[in-house]
């Protein structure tokens, strides 16, 4: 495993970080009715939640010597107006963005860099936290 690779990886997290911070203040300002109540709150948190793992993500690629990404992962953002579409979304991109954090330890277990390490898996936790609220929600 390179350097090359784990720069990869973590230009992938920093984009669905990107863009879960789109898609969470879009849903946090269209989210509509009693729902919104909940969700508002819920959605804001998660687009600030997924601003800080970027700056963490960005500081890593920089530390590695990479480029971080500008743009946002590509995956279509769903415009909904029903609040069930809007979380199972959420629950869509928490899912890819946990996986792509798993993938990134691995790599990082194997470079030893213990207090990158530590830093991306506490972001991996936060993931899995978030994957379990929206699974409970959902339910």
């Amino acid at each position: 495993m390179g350097t090359q690779e784990l720069i990869e990886r973590l230009n992938e997290a920093l984009g669905w970080e990107l863009r879960a911070m789109n898609m969470y203040a879009h849903y946090a300002a269209t989210i509509q009715g009693i729902h919104r109540l909940q969700l508002d709150p819920m959605f804001n948190e998660e687009a600030t939640e997924s601003l800080a793992h970027a700056d963490t993500v960005r500081r890593a690629i920089v530390k590695l010597g990479g480029i971080p990404v500008t743009e946002r992962n590509p995956h279509p953002i769903v415009h909904a107006t029903d609040y069930t579409v809007m979380l199972e979304r959420s629950l869509e991109t928490e899912t890819k963005a946990a996986e792509v954090y798993a993938g990134i330890i691995k790599l990082l277990d194997e470079v030893g860099d213990q207090e990158m390490y530590d830093s991306i898996e506490q972001i991996y936790f936060a993931e899995l936290r978030s994957l379990e609220n929206l699974r409970l929600i959902l339910a």
